[in-house]
């Protein structure tokens, strides 16, 4: 981890420099950073209006780009830029396998992502996040899969089951077609829900800068190696969706409910990620915390209640049989290494 030595706050605001720092890393990595230097430039003048003097302006400035500057080169070593050097991934056409569906056939997303440096997991210990194997790929009518593919094929077709699908759909490759047209339809990934989801829950919570920092910062770290260890199985058991298998064992016609995104199907990403959530925020938050979840109101997507983050976790893993892209076992088994990875790094942390 990057190394940070005692930092001296005289003249200076903690929690201004903690904003600063988040500014100057967001300038280099988000794709629209540079918009971020207006909304900086913005946010100083009203500290300045707010009678900030401009010594603690600039002492707080100069500490904040000194950590950004840390975080950016342990950034800069994940080995996430040598992604692009491994061979491009092609699609094994084997019976079982994962294949580009449509609309988009959009080509195998992040297919080398585990072998980026994760935050919590030692070389020893990966293996303890490895899943039981997918259910193996059969045309028999009588075999597990068969069933499996065919549970799929008949879910989905209450207005209350698409209705919680669409809710959590969170997939930033869905497309729109429109003739010959097919158009990029702006949606959230299911880590920023959650990010949301926590804005929420600091708020009601009335939680100070300082402890929601903290909570959503475990929460991003946890899910980043919640995806981490969900892709590792996904391309290792390179397993095919429900809509190639339905289409070819079932029913040629079949579409799913969602769109299928591009990449292998075994474990849901969603349920493993929203396992590790949950698992997270009910340690910081609570059991059995009430809240509406607001997050995608601005994208026309109706607000929901939950009790708790576990059933909002729950809802979120059924949501991807429900729209027709997940089998049952690659939901329970993305929710069995969620719960795992979230109390391991609770562990880690000292937080348990």
């Amino acid at each position: 981890y990057p190394s940070i030595s005692k930092i001296n706050f005289a003249d200076a605001d903690p929690n201004l420099a903690a904003i600063i720092a988040m500014m100057e890393v967001s300038k280099k990595i988000q794709p629209s950073g540079k918009r971020m230097e207006l909304w900086e430039n913005n946010y100083l003048d009203s500290c300045k209006s707010l009678g900030i003097s401009t010594q603690v302006i600039d002492h707080s400035k100069s500490i904040g780009e000194m950590v950004a500057k840390k975080i950016l080169g342990y950034a800069k070593a994940d080995r996430y830029n040598t992604l692009s050097n491994f061979p491009r991934y092609t699609p094994d056409k084997k019976e079982g396998y994962w294949y580009p569906t449509p609309p988009g056939y959009f080509p195998a997303v992040e297919p080398y992502f585990s072998k980026i440096r994760n935050y919590s997991l030692s070389q020893s210990e990966v293996s303890d996040f490895e899943i039981k194997p997918p259910k193996a790929y059969s045309s028999d009518p009588r075999s597990e899969f068969y069933t499996l593919a065919n549970q799929v094929y008949l879910s989905g077709k209450k207005q209350e089951e698409q209705k919680i699908a669409a809710f959590w759909d969170c997939n930033p490759f869905a497309l729109s077609s429109n003739g010959h047209l097919l158009i990029a339809m702006k949606k959230i990934s299911p880590g920023a829900h959650w990010m949301g989801i926590s804005a929420i829950a600091c708020a009601k919570k009335k939680l100070d800068f300082g402890h929601s920092l903290l909570v959503r910062t475990v929460l991003s770290v946890s899910m980043q190696d919640a995806f981490w260890v969900c892709w590792r199985e996904k391309y290792h058991s390179n397993r095919i969706r429900p809509e190639t298998a339905v289409r070819k064992l079932i029913d040629p016609t079949w579409k799913p409910f969602l769109q299928t995104p591009p990449f292998p199907e075994y474990p849901s990403g969603h349920s493993t990620v929203s396992s590790t959530a949950a698992v997270i925020l009910t340690h910081f938050i609570g059991e059995n915390f009430s809240y509406v979840d607001t997050v995608e109101t601005r994208y026309g997507i109706e607000a929901r209640p939950f009790k708790s983050f576990n059933q909002a976790a729950e809802e979120a893993s059924i949501s991807r049989f429900y729209g027709g892209i997940h089998f049952m076992d690659g939901i329970a088994s993305g929710q069995s290494q969620g719960k795992k990875l979230g109390n391991h790094i609770l562990k880690k942390l000292n937080l348990l």
